[in-house]
């Protein structure tokens, strides 16, 4: 009898709701993992995306002839800058720096990941050899849902940042996260939703 497909969003780390921001509690998650820095719309950003799909359809693949099929998940992004207003007030997007994942199955390790990558390795990726496999342990974080564009999430990260964390004397302890739950490429901005995470203390 074969295994039921595995959706990973079928977790609270993937649960947020719009206009609300909601604490959760997330363990150790593994991640394929590559970084940049500067505009998201930059010629560094596309070869990134290109470089972590194809390793991480090699290892769902090879996962599923192994008899454990899952979802690839959604792409997602950490996002940081020196200065907090860079996010929340002017967008300065040539100053930002960001780390792009790819959730992998805690079934799945390091192995599987090299092997993967061997696969793909015909195909050329443009980033292929800065890939890596990265456990994030994120523990205590607020998330809410953004629906509409990416350039238009300023206020509400303000207000979070002003109001909400101050507010229950927390303080942001790392790097805000991005869940994009919608293909931008395939979705009118004012329908993208994304989930917007920031681990706390």
């Amino acid at each position: 009898m074969t295994a039921p497909k595995v959706d990973l969003k079928d977790d609270d780390a993937y649960r947020a709701h719009r206009g609300e921001w909601r604490l959760v509690d997330l363990g150790p998650r593994q991640y394929l993992a590559v970084d940049g820095q500067g505009d998201p719309n930059g010629a560094a950003f596309a070869p990134a995306v290109e470089s972590l799909y194809p390793v991480a359809y090699a290892l769902k693949f090879a996962s599923k002839d192994a008899g454990r099929d899952y979802v690839v998940p959604p792409l997602e992004g950490l996002w940081w800058a020196q200065d907090l207003d860079a996010f929340t007030r002017r967008r300065d997007k040539a100053v930002w720096e960001w780390t792009l994942l790819l959730a992998v199955p805690e079934w799945l390790g390091a192995a599987e990941v090299d092997a993967a990558v061997e696969r793909t390795r015909p195909k050329a990726p443009p980033r292929l050899a800065d890939l890596r496999l990265e456990t994030l342990t994120e523990g205590r974080c607020m998330q809410t849902l953004h629906v509409g564009a990416f350039d238009d999430e300023g206020p509400v990260l303000r207000r979070l940042h002003t109001e909400v964390l101050p507010g229950a004397g927390l303080a942001p302890t790392g790097r805000h996260h991005e869940v994009y739950l919608t293909d931008p490429r395939r979705t009118a901005p004012e329908k993208q939703r994304t989930v917007l995470r920031q681990p706390i203390s």
